[in-house]
Protein backbone atom coordinates (compact mmCIF):
# COMPACT_ATOMS: atom_id res chain seq x y z
CA UNK A 1 0.00 0.00 0.00
CA UNK A 2 1.46 3.30 -1.16
CA UNK A 3 2.37 5.93 1.69
CA UNK A 4 -0.59 8.13 0.17
CA UNK A 5 -3.31 5.88 0.80
CA UNK A 6 -2.04 4.87 4.13
CA UNK A 7 -2.42 8.76 5.15
CA UNK A 8 -5.59 8.91 3.16
CA UNK A 9 -7.32 5.63 5.89
CA UNK A 10 -5.58 7.25 9.07
CA UNK A 11 -7.13 10.43 8.43
CA UNK A 12 -11.03 8.74 7.61
CA UNK A 13 -10.20 6.42 10.75
CA UNK A 14 -9.64 9.33 12.76
CA UNK A 15 -12.41 11.91 11.24
CA UNK A 16 -14.90 8.27 11.41
CA UNK A 17 -13.56 8.19 15.42
CA UNK A 18 -13.89 11.61 16.50
CA UNK A 19 -17.53 12.19 14.57
CA UNK A 20 -18.95 8.96 16.16
CA UNK A 21 -17.91 9.80 19.66
CA UNK A 22 -19.26 13.06 19.91
CA UNK A 23 -22.51 11.96 18.44
CA UNK A 24 -22.71 9.11 21.04
CA UNK A 25 -21.56 11.26 24.21
CA UNK A 26 -23.17 14.53 23.37
CA UNK A 27 -26.81 16.10 22.69
CA UNK A 28 -24.65 19.45 22.14
CA UNK A 29 -24.45 20.99 18.89
CA UNK A 30 -21.12 20.61 17.16
CA UNK A 31 -19.07 22.89 16.07
CA UNK A 32 -17.52 21.28 13.08
CA UNK A 33 -14.29 22.57 10.71
CA UNK A 34 -13.12 22.03 7.60
CA UNK A 35 -10.08 23.51 5.60
CA UNK A 36 -8.68 23.61 2.46
CA UNK A 37 -5.37 25.34 1.24
CA UNK A 38 -7.12 28.69 0.59
CA UNK A 39 -9.80 28.51 3.48
CA UNK A 40 -11.59 27.55 6.16
CA UNK A 41 -15.07 26.64 7.48
CA UNK A 42 -17.22 26.46 10.31
CA UNK A 43 -20.35 25.28 10.84
CA UNK A 44 -22.47 24.71 13.96
CA UNK A 45 -24.80 21.45 13.13
CA UNK A 46 -27.42 20.18 15.05
CA UNK A 47 -27.44 16.36 14.64
CA UNK A 48 -30.98 15.67 15.87
CA UNK A 49 -32.36 17.75 13.05
CA UNK A 50 -29.53 17.64 10.33
CA UNK A 51 -29.47 21.38 10.41
CA UNK A 52 -27.03 23.70 10.47
CA UNK A 53 -27.54 26.53 12.72
CA UNK A 54 -24.79 28.83 12.31
CA UNK A 55 -21.99 28.69 9.66
CA UNK A 56 -18.77 31.35 8.83
CA UNK A 57 -15.96 31.11 6.28
CA UNK A 58 -12.97 33.14 4.76
CA UNK A 59 -14.90 32.68 1.50
CA UNK A 60 -17.53 35.40 2.69
CA UNK A 61 -16.87 38.88 1.65
CA UNK A 62 -17.15 40.61 4.91
CA UNK A 63 -14.88 37.46 6.84
CA UNK A 64 -12.62 37.82 3.69
CA UNK A 65 -12.13 41.77 3.85
CA UNK A 66 -10.91 41.60 7.46
CA UNK A 67 -8.28 38.89 6.95
CA UNK A 68 -6.56 41.02 3.57
CA UNK A 69 -7.84 38.31 1.25
CA UNK A 70 -6.00 34.95 2.01
CA UNK A 71 -8.02 32.69 4.19
CA UNK A 72 -5.67 29.96 5.01
CA UNK A 73 -3.53 31.48 7.65
CA UNK A 74 -3.92 31.16 11.22
CA UNK A 75 -5.53 35.19 11.64
CA UNK A 76 -8.18 33.82 9.60
CA UNK A 77 -9.11 31.08 11.56
CA UNK A 78 -9.22 33.68 14.57
CA UNK A 79 -11.52 35.96 12.59
CA UNK A 80 -13.83 32.95 11.51
CA UNK A 81 -13.43 31.38 15.12
CA UNK A 82 -14.83 34.95 16.31
CA UNK A 83 -17.75 35.35 13.54
CA UNK A 84 -19.12 31.21 14.54
CA UNK A 85 -19.51 32.03 18.06
CA UNK A 86 -20.72 35.62 17.65
CA UNK A 87 -23.29 34.13 15.23
CA UNK A 88 -24.28 31.03 17.56
CA UNK A 89 -24.34 33.00 20.64
CA UNK A 90 -27.01 35.28 18.21
CA UNK A 91 -28.86 32.53 17.32
CA UNK A 92 -29.07 31.01 21.57
CA UNK A 93 -26.26 28.58 21.22
CA UNK A 94 -24.15 28.84 24.33
CA UNK A 95 -22.79 25.32 24.63
CA UNK A 96 -21.18 23.48 21.60
CA UNK A 97 -19.14 20.09 21.15
CA UNK A 98 -15.49 20.64 19.16
CA UNK A 99 -16.15 18.37 15.71
CA UNK A 100 -12.26 18.73 14.52
CA UNK A 101 -12.89 15.82 11.80
CA UNK A 102 -10.03 14.64 10.38
CA UNK A 103 -7.41 16.99 11.21
CA UNK A 104 -5.34 17.10 14.81
CA UNK A 105 -5.86 19.62 17.15
CA UNK A 106 -3.00 22.25 16.09
CA UNK A 107 -2.30 25.50 13.80
CA UNK A 108 -5.27 26.70 11.88
CA UNK A 109 -7.77 24.19 14.03
CA UNK A 110 -6.57 25.07 17.35
CA UNK A 111 -6.55 28.84 16.19
CA UNK A 112 -10.44 28.35 15.77
CA UNK A 113 -11.56 26.63 18.36
CA UNK A 114 -9.43 29.14 20.86
CA UNK A 115 -11.22 32.09 19.46
CA UNK A 116 -14.79 30.73 19.38
CA UNK A 117 -13.96 30.27 22.95
CA UNK A 118 -12.70 33.34 24.32
CA UNK A 119 -15.64 35.06 22.23
CA UNK A 120 -17.64 33.48 24.68
CA UNK A 121 -18.77 29.62 23.17
CA UNK A 122 -18.46 27.12 26.01
CA UNK A 123 -16.58 23.78 24.11
CA UNK A 124 -14.77 22.54 26.76
CA UNK A 125 -12.11 23.35 28.45
CA UNK A 126 -8.74 24.49 26.66
CA UNK A 127 -5.97 21.87 26.14
CA UNK A 128 -2.83 22.77 28.40
CA UNK A 129 0.68 20.63 27.86
CA UNK A 130 1.73 19.07 30.98
CA UNK A 131 4.41 19.60 33.17
CA UNK A 132 8.11 17.99 31.94
CA UNK A 133 8.84 16.82 35.47
CA UNK A 134 5.34 15.02 35.70
CA UNK A 135 5.08 13.92 32.18
CA UNK A 136 5.25 10.58 30.56
CA UNK A 137 7.48 9.98 27.85
CA UNK A 138 7.60 7.10 25.69
CA UNK A 139 10.57 5.40 24.38
CA UNK A 140 11.15 4.03 20.30
CA UNK A 141 10.26 0.52 22.10
CA UNK A 142 6.77 1.31 23.90
CA UNK A 143 8.60 1.45 27.41
CA UNK A 144 7.16 4.41 29.70
CA UNK A 145 8.89 6.42 32.19
CA UNK A 146 8.03 9.20 34.69
CA UNK A 147 9.89 12.05 34.98
CA UNK A 148 11.07 13.04 31.32
CA UNK A 149 13.89 10.45 31.73
CA UNK A 150 14.97 7.49 29.54
CA UNK A 151 13.75 4.03 29.56
CA UNK A 152 17.30 1.82 29.47
CA UNK A 153 16.33 -0.80 26.56
CA UNK A 154 18.29 -3.86 26.16
CA UNK A 155 19.84 -4.96 23.25
CA UNK A 156 21.17 -8.55 22.18
CA UNK A 157 23.52 -8.81 20.06
CA UNK A 158 25.02 -12.67 18.45
CA UNK A 159 24.02 -15.48 21.32
CA UNK A 160 21.86 -13.43 22.97
CA UNK A 161 24.30 -11.40 24.96
CA UNK A 162 23.85 -7.81 26.21
CA UNK A 163 25.55 -4.71 24.05
CA UNK A 164 26.99 -2.69 26.54
CA UNK A 165 26.77 0.71 25.44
Amino acid sequence: MSQLKRLQRRRLRRMYRVRNKLKRVSTRPRLSVFRSHKHIYAQIIDDTQGRTLAAASTVEKDIRDMVGGYGGNIQAATVVGRIIAERALAAGIRQVVFDRGPYKYHGRVAALADAARDAGLDIGPKKEVQAASVQEETDKKGQKTKGGGKAEATNKGKGGEKNKS
